[in-house]
């Protein structure tokens, strides 16, 4: 898929293309009863906006900014490194996914380089959020439920290791972690998560040690 010139979470590169992927569909929740979709659809917003308040409400409470962080950028390179993965990222959610720590290829590697910022529709860390622990994908295309997407199909990503950014009161902030469009074995699939879930527990150390607003 070549790059399109109104996607905007893409710089286009020679040898790039795109980075996202479409929204999850709402789950069964009825357990046989029947309830309109509509009212599905509205209680998941409304809690996902309650959701939204309390991450805007603790972040300012702890004095975190939701803007790009030099400390975060470092423990987003170190991430991918220890993974031997292209991409790393530290992800509040936001109105939109934000990469407050955020790791690529150079500009001028042929290869995606993203922004810091991308829609809740796309991508898998909001499963990770939804599901509330780490997602260890070594192949993408081993499950039919993550495989065929946009990330897949414009990107080629094939390993993707994330896990959530749960603080101390059980809010969930955001999410860590790593893709690349190389698959990894899965006896490698232990040792990636590993690493996400250890950043992780350091990112929300540095947010904790953050000087909080009084």
């Amino acid at each position: 898929m070549s790059y399109q010139p109104n996607d905007p979470y893409l710089v286009p590169q020679p040898a790039g293309t795109a980075l996202s992927l479409p929204q999850r569909g709402v789950p069964d929740i009825t357990q046989g009863a029947s309830v309109p979709t509509g009212a599905v659809v509205l209680d998941r917003e409304a809690q996902q906006a309650a959701e939204l308040a309390q991450r805007y409400e603790l972040l300012e409470r702890l004095g975190v900014p939701a803007a790009a962080n030099e400390e975060f950028d470092e423990l987003a390179r170190d991430m991918a490194e220890r993974a031997g993965f292209l991409y790393g990222f530290v992800n509040l959610f936001l109105e939109e996914q934000t990469f407050v720590g955020l790791h690529q290829p150079p500009a001028d590697s042929g290869y995606v380089i993203v922004t810091r910022t991308m829609s809740h529709d796309h991508g898998w860390c909001p499963e990770v959020v939804a599901r509330k622990k780490a997602l260890p994908l070594h192949d993408v295309h081993a499950s039919p439920r993550f495989s065929g997407n946009p990330v897949v199909d414009a990107v080629g990503i094939q390993s993707y290791f994330g896990a959530p950014l749960i603080h101390e009161s059980g809010t969930v902030l955001g999410t860590v972690c790593v893709i690349d469009p190389v698959k990894r074995p899965l006896s490698e699939a232990r040792r990636l998560r590993d690493i996400v879930i250890s950043t992780g527990a350091q990112v929300m150390d540095c947010i904790a040690s953050a000087p909080a607003r009084r």
